[in-house]
């Protein structure tokens, strides 16, 4: 799932951005590991170090829409909020979206997900700037998401999976937040001076637990991070979360994240990103486990 780089593209990117006088001509680009779909590099420059963000072209996600346009306005309306990195530069160069912020100092998430609970409900009681795209409201229109990403699979298991759909409902709630809405560990870089999210291609309003859910996924644990989070450590993350019954309403709906997750996961698996199949034969095991448990 990693974005391969065209050849040669970092030197024309790095002069046309040198013609522009946006980024020094002599200045020391390194690529970023992390992103899976875009290409990032961190510049430095004098004393001053950036991120540089090239967008892939514009491509059909099910679930993860990719937007250049979303993410520089959002990252306008969070400015000095300390949730995201500020705006340097938003626009295109030779016909791509290209995004320039100063470079936020730390490491990838890696543990204590009490930090992340908190970080992330910061951005969900933030103020809902207009035009966002919405997220699925209760079960019924997971199911209806879900069905979606099958049908667009075409494998033996995509059947499988459809026989696992969760039964029961869910019904929607009447908060709609603001939403990251790819909060996975790859996101999140934890600075001397708290945790910052990056990436935000594919903001959204909704229910709050799409990002509680997309956070604690099997799958995106393990293509970000390499192991799913122990109990103890999802446990953390409910338990730090300030508002008790959105926590539980994750619970609730969790089944049906997880059979999302799964099918989504199948889908890119099918697309040619091969490692993904893994990811969503684990997410089906927690499904299946949660289910159970709620039986």
């Amino acid at each position: 799932m990693t974005a391969v780089p065209p050849e040669n593209i970092q030197p024309r990117l790095a002069r046309a951005l040198a013609d522009r006088g946006l980024v020094p001509s002599k200045a020391i680009w390194q690529p970023l590991a992390g992103g899976r779909t875009n290409l990032s590099w961190r510049i430095e420059h004098s004393t001053v170090a950036q991120v540089v963000k090239l967008y892939a072209p514009a491509g059909q996600n099910l679930l993860f829409p990719n937007d250049p346009a979303q993410e520089a306005a959002i990252l306008h309306h969070l400015s000095g909020r300390n949730l995201a990195p500020e705006v340097i530069y938003a626009g295109e160069i030779a016909q791509r979206a290209v995004l320039i912020y100063p470079h936020l100092e730390g490491d990838l998430w890696q543990s204590d997900t009490a930090q992340v609970a908190r970080l992330l409900h910061r951005v969900h009681n933030h103020e809902v700037p207009g035009g966002l795209r919405q997220t699925p409201n209760g079960s019924a229109t997971l199911v209806r998401q879900t069905q979606r990403i099958l049908e667009n699979c075409h494998s033996p298991q995509a059947f499988e999976l459809a026989q696992m759909q969760p039964l029961g409902e869910v019904v929607p709630c009447a908060r709609r937040a603001l939403l990251h809405g790819d909060p996975v560990p790859g996101n999140i870089v934890v600075t001397p001076d708290g945790a910052r999210l990056i990436d935000w291609q594919c903001p959204a309003e909704g229910d709050p637990c799409e990002d509680i859910a997309l956070f604690l996924s099997p799958a995106m644990q393990m293509a970000y991070r390499g192991s799913a989070l122990a109990a103890d450590e999802i446990e953390q993350f409910l338990h730090a979360y300030p508002e008790t019954e959105t926590a539980q309403r994750y619970l609730d709906l969790a089944p049906w994240y997880h059979w999302r997750m799964a099918a989504y996961c199948l889908w890119k698996h099918e697309q040619g990103h091969h490692q993904d199949y893994a990811f969503s034969q684990v997410e089906s095991v927690y499904l299946v486990a949660q289910k159970q448990f709620l039986a």
